[in-house]
């Protein structure tokens, strides 16, 4: 299958290759390697594979390339890389009219998705989504949700076991077919956001018990949760819907012991990787998990992990004085694009929306890089 794959975007080409050890798990067996001989990881630019360094709280790693952010440099590497890919994103594939085996595939929001008989191929574009549409394309942003996935799959296998079956190229994941549950679970640590489902939005509405959590009275903006919660949604192609656990089993969507066992899953994800992230410099705000069930009736975890895409990072060392100044947290995900078309367009309505600014789309593929 690897032979078939082969790289997507060539505009990725080597300045420097690094060869890293495969990916291994307890039982000692290689999930995610290139070849045979390991993990190749190609890129322009050091900066690109941070999430692939990353340490654990027993494996301490090197110091944050957050820092870097954090100092206001800008790498002019990075953004001369970035802008001469504008114009060469991998925004679609067509595997199945090419690759010998794939049945068809699946266009959703980011990934395109193939069916290979007993297992299924996912090629991670870079398709940058937000308000339930495509916005932009953003270069290098599915190779870097690809290999940050990776990573967190693999280090947390002790919470739960997840679908990934290999990486053959560095947009692409090879994942067992499993029955997805409809619906995703959203697990937040802050009153935030911008987006008609966030908890800010709806909190700034009136909501006061949202997807069967109590909120008190007088909570602002930016302020942190005195619990992390699960805000559950519907899965669906034009509008996700938040939706309480009560519903989600009155509905037949779950049963009750499928949902009880997902949403410890999805928590203790959550509180592991805010630990993972604080320890990184960076706040882990919110993100979005996907479960489903394998054949033999196995509960794992798929699509991705917190990546800069499903998930809402904050710069630590800055949110608290920023917080009590009323000014927005520095951050490293794609917020500050929604909130630019959301002052210069109506996102869920207007049937064409302005191209995205190219300074803008040159910081958000920098973020993600970090």
């Amino acid at each position: 299958m690897a032979d078939c794959v082969g790289c997507f975007n060539p505009s990725k080409t080597l300045i420097k290759e690094k060869l890293f050890s495969p990916l291994t798990f307890s039982n000692g067996s290689a999930h995610c390697c290139y070849y045979k001989h390991g993990f190749k990881l190609r890129s322009k630019f050091q900066g690109l594979y941070a999430s692939s360094t990353m340490s654990t709280p027993n494996h301490p790693g090197p110091t944050s390339s957050i820092d870097v952010l954090n100092q206001g440099n800008r790498n002019p590497e990075i953004f001369q890389a970035i802008e001469k890919s504008l114009s060469n994103c991998l925004s679609e594939t067509n595997l199945h009219l090419t690759v010998p085996g794939l049945k068809s595939k699946t266009r959703g929001k980011v990934r395109d998705i193939y069916d290979g008989g007993d297992f299924l191929v996912l090629v991670t574009t870079d398709r940058q989504s937000a308000f339930d549409r495509v916005l932009a394309s953003i270069p290098f942003k599915g190779q870097v949700l690809n290999e940050t996935s990776l990573w967190w799959f693999d280090q947390t296998r002790h919470i739960t076991s997840n679908a990934v079956i290999s990486a053959p190229d560095k947009n692409v994941t090879i994942a067992k077919k499993c029955t997805i549950f409809p619906v995703e679970f959203v697990v937040r640590g802050f009153v935030t956001g911008s987006t008609d489902t966030s908890l800010w939005t709806v909190y700034k509405n009136g909501v006061r018990n949202y997807c069967g959590n109590a909120l008190s009275d007088g909570l602002v903006k930016n302020q942190r949760l005195e619990r992390n919660i699960l805000t559950p949604t519907t899965k669906a192609a034009d509008h996700d819907v938040p939706i309480t656990p009560q519903e989600i089993i009155e509905r037949g969507l779950m049963t009750k012991a499928d949902f009880d066992e997902v949403s410890r899953k999805a928590l203790s994800l959550f509180e592991y990787g805010q630990r993972v992230a604080r320890e990184h410099g960076l706040i882990l705000v919110d993100t979005k998990y996907e479960f489903g069930k394998t054949s033999d009736g196995t509960i794992v975890l798929v699509d991705e992990v917190h990546t800069p895409d499903s998930s809402r990072y904050w710069i630590a060392h800055s949110y608290e004085e920023r917080f009590h100044d009323g000014l927005e947290p520095e951050n490293v995900d794609k917020e500050f694009l929604r909130l630019w078309f959301k002052d210069h367009c109506n996102p869920y309505e207007d049937e064409v929306l302005p191209d995205a600014p190219k300074e803008l789309v040159c910081e958000l593929a920098s973020r993600f890089q970090l």
